[in-house]
């Protein structure tokens, strides 16, 4: 799944000519691009979408949507080690399969 998600900008730098930011979503901290909001500055909040700031949003906003996300498990599917969550899924799906000498019984 691929989720809009509310971030904070921690900084802000040019990269070849590209405006780019780190930002921290609750935790998470990633570089982000500012084409699309180039007058985004350190300390206020946006959704971003694939790398990319798209919309300015309000800070009361930005952590409600942040704790929903942290409380459904959302944050960590979208930024999760995803070796981590497959192996995760392999282990699960391991215990919930039947011993081969139990199935016989």
């Amino acid at each position: 799944m691929c989720l809009a998600v509310p971030g904070r900008v921690l900084g802000v730098e040019e990269r070849d000519g590209t405006r780019m930011a780190t930002v921290d979503f609750g935790g998470v901290v990633k570089e982000v691009c500012l084409e699309y909001l180039p007058d985004l500055k350190v300390g206020e909040y946006a959704i971003v979408h694939v790398g990319f700031a798209l919309q300015r949003l309000d800070e009361e906003s930005a952590r409600r949507t942040l704790e929903l996300f942290e409380n459904l498990g959302m944050l960590q599917e979208e930024f999760g080690d995803p070796w981590e969550q497959a192996e995760q899924a392999e282990q699960a799906a391991r215990a919930a399969r039947p011993e081969a000498g139990e199935a016989r019984r």
